[in-house]
């Protein structure tokens, strides 16, 4: 099909100085899946955000359809075919989930002026199993799903309506296998039945795969379209960035190499998902724990920073028990959460605040926090970082997921960190910006700074770890020492 569904001209969107999309212009044909890559900051959200009614354009056109198209909001836009699964958490925790689905749609269940929840959680329950997630009951509220299920709860969302237009931006790094084939899935129906799907993602073999071609964005600004012919990695990176990407992100050495001293260790714990884990963590190592999805491995990392209560065995950084997160970190621990938005930053505090969060005892002074420490130590790890911001006063809500993270990397740095647990560090983040965490890894080993990574990335377990530890059904079943005779093949078949 070559028909134009959606047409944009010349978009352009300001926050204060930053110029998030500049004179931006892009085609979506009926019939494709269309990708949208660029590094983090470069406006895909934001062009997404304008297209779904989300965010209004500073100045620009859009027809859909073949008509004038400039939605005031999300439900606009969705009435109208075009509809948005967010990056991060778009369902609200308080409420159930037929509740989520058919917010701002309940008048079509209202019945003599009262909504019939009967058959709006019929209907919900037939959405889910449509779409995958049969599984999901209708009157649980979304607070009390795991992170995948709320993602499948979005997609129910997005599909009852049958958009003409799926956006789907980030949504893939937030599902595991099982959630990636059923999004997939419900992207080829939008495709097959004449529709249109925008897809965002950093996963250039994803891209590569699914899309049929894609645009590329650098700085707000349109780069280039290929043809799914012309796409591939190297070529991607290079317009992604403006410059060539090294070949190699991992690490060049073969053997595992780090210190004779045991600096953070766990025995014997037990907890819901965790059975018996024993672990050590040696100084100046990058241990990496990998499995399957519900495998264990991310309650672990939780249990390791004293998040969740654990039923037995103990926690230790260099002998001293680790009960709490308040004893982890004055101990040195730091923990980067997969749950970016909900747990690693606090969205509406500046990137000044999120910053000095872990460090604020050591700024006070006569009881009171310096407002001069907390600058300088702000400003020296954003800096650091080369985190994208107008000031450390900028609010961390305004920052793409590449900056968030650096955020979070910043704040245990200038807190002076010695151990770091960091569950899958790399989530939603551009080519661009894994390149400086994995060379920061790098640093950090060499300084004799110790890493748990935890992680749903072969290739990043494979290329950074001196050590591997497989887990599957809350156990540790495999241990993997670095070599070059590893391969992926090897690691998932002790996964399954």
């Amino acid at each position: 099909m070559d028909s134009i569904l959606l047409k944009a001209e010349e978009m352009n969107k300001s926050f204060g100085a930053t110029k998030a999309v500049v004179n931006f212009s892009m085609e979506i044909k009926a019939g494709e899946i269309h990708g949208l890559i660029g590094e983090n900051g470069s406006g895909k959200s934001t062009f997404s955000s304008m297209v779904a009614g989300i965010l209004k354009p500073d100045s620009g056109k859009m027809t859909f359809k073949g008509q004038d198209y400039s939605p005031t909001s999300s439900s606009e836009a969705a009435n109208l075919g075009s509809a948005l699964i967010v990056q991060e958490i778009g369902t609200i925790g308080s409420i159930t989930a037929a509740d989520n689905i058919f917010l701002n749609q309940e008048r079509r269940f209202v019945k003599k002026g009262a909504i019939d929840f009967r058959k709006m959680n019929t209907e919900a329950r037939n959405i889910l199993q449509e779409i995958g997630g049969e599984h999901i009951n209708p009157q649980t509220p979304t607070m009390a799903l795991n992170l995948e299920d709320r993602k499948l709860v979005e997609i129910a969302r997005a599909m009852y309506l049958e958009p003409d237009l799926l956006i789907v931006d980030e949504t893939s790094n937030a599902l595991a296998k099982h959630g990636r084939d059923i999004l997939y899935k419900n992207m080829e129906a939008v495709k097959e039945r004449g529709g249109a799907v925008l897809f965002i993602t950093h996963d250039l073999s994803e891209l590569i795969d699914k899309c049929d071609c894609v645009t590329v964005m650098r700085d707000g600004h349109y780069i280039d379209t290929l043809p799914k012919d012309q796409m591939d990695e190297d070529t991607l990176k290079r317009l992604m960035v403006g410059r060539e990407v090294s070949q190699n992100l991992y690490r060049s050495d073969t053997e595992p190499s780090y210190g004779e001293e045991i600096v953070f260790k766990a025995e014997h714990l037990n907890a819901i998902n965790v059975d018996d884990v024993s672990l050590e963590l040696h100084a100046g190592e990058i241990l990496g724990i990998g499995g399957l999805a519900e495998c264990g491995m991310h309650e672990l990392g939780r249990l390791l920073f004293g998040i969740d209560k654990k039923d037995s065995g103990e926690v230790m950084m260099k002998d001293r028990p680790i009960h709490s997160p308040r004893e982890a970190i004055s101990r040195g621990v730091g923990y980067l959460s997969k749950n970016r938005d909900t747990e690693a930053i606090v969205l509406s505090a500046s990137i000044k605040d999120n910053i000095c969060l872990p460090s604020l005892p050591r700024l006070k002074k006569f009881g009171f926090i310096a407002p001069g420490s907390e600058k300088a130590l702000s400003e020296k790890w954003a800096n650091a970082l080369a985190i994208k911001m107008r000031s450390p006063e900028q609010f961390c809500r305004e920052l793409s997921g590449g900056n968030k993270q650096k955020v979070v990397l910043a704040k245990w740095l200038g807190n002076d960190s010695k151990v770091l647990i960091m569950d899958c560090p790399t989530r939603g983040i551009d080519i661009g910006v894994k390149e400086a965490i994995y060379k920061l890894m790098q640093q950090f080993k060499e300084e004799g700074r110790s890493m748990i990574m935890i992680s749903e990335e072969l290739p990043e377990l494979l290329g950074m770890s001196d050590r591997i530890l497989i887990m599957k059904d809350h156990e540790i079943v495999k241990e993997i020492p670095r070599s070059n005779d590893n391969n992926e093949t090897d690691i998932v078949n002790y996964m399954i």
